[in-house]
């Protein structure tokens, strides 16, 4: 199996949205597969250009994705039966792909390992950039940029198979096999980070408050995003 760590900077987040900057790289290379602008379909929002600092100016000459000379061999890597694609809220990138008719065969996503394996709350954050801090990742690397992400997340990786191997008593094989089938699974959250309960944990609001938790479920039913984890999370306390 070939395991290859990407990354995409966007147009934003939701459903219709392309990636306006793509990196790859296989376990252990020095070199990006590849680590390119691309224009998008539709415009880059100043909002996400003042995240990633890619403007509409510095696509403007380049190719769509779809049209990249480079595009029909990343297809086929994404979607070869032997390549685990490993990314960081993979269930965003995995997205952007599909909005360029990628479809990924084999998918790991990070945050939902770290998110399984930190059970005791090392971490009081599970960020891509926290943890590059919380973890001591030596890198002279800008954050928000796909290559430097692509860095870091490589080393988010190696990380938690050794976590992984430890708390499963498994080989590396075995303890990929196990990391590739979570991150097809819904995440239950815990945590609240945001609104009038921020910091809560769920079972504190829901034995306080169980009406805004269903609001809280409906409005995540109604959102254009990906919120399955949250849905997943709160029909466990909503009937």
């Amino acid at each position: 199996m070939k395991i290859i760590f990407f990354d995409t900077e966007t147009t934003g987040n939701g459903p219709k949205d392309f990636l306006c900057q793509l990196a790859v790289k296989e376990r252990g290379a020095a070199e990006a597969i590849i680590d390119a602008l691309y224009k998008p379909p539709v415009p880059i929002p100043f909002e996400c250009s003042a995240i990633h600092h890619i403007s509409n100016k510095m696509v403007a000459d380049r190719p769509s994705f779809k049209d990249a000379p480079e595009y029909a061999g990343l297809k086929a890597l994404f979607e070869d039966d032997n390549t685990i694609c490993v990314a960081h809220n993979a269930t965003f990138d995995e997205q952007i792909l599909k909005n360029d008719d990628i479809v990924i065969k084999n998918l790991l996503c990070t945050f939902k390992t770290i998110r399984t394996l930190d059970d005791e709350g090392k971490f009081a954050m599970h960020k891509l950039q926290y943890l590059r801090y919380a973890l001591d990742i030596d890198l002279d690397v800008s954050a928000h940029e796909a290559f430097a992400d692509v860095l870091v997340l490589e080393h988010i990786f190696e990380y938690e198979l050794q976590e992984a191997m430890k708390k499963w008593s498994c080989d590396e094989e075995t303890a990929i096999a196990k990391m590739i089938e979570l991150s097809s699974e819904p995440l239950a959250i815990k945590t609240i980070n945001f609104g009038k309960y921020n910091g809560k944990t769920i079972a504190e609001v829901a034995s306080i408050d169980i009406g805004y938790l269903s609001w809280l479920l409906d409005q995540k039913r109604k959102s254009d995003k990906d919120e399955r984890d949250w849905i997943y999370t709160l029909e466990k306390y909503v009937s």
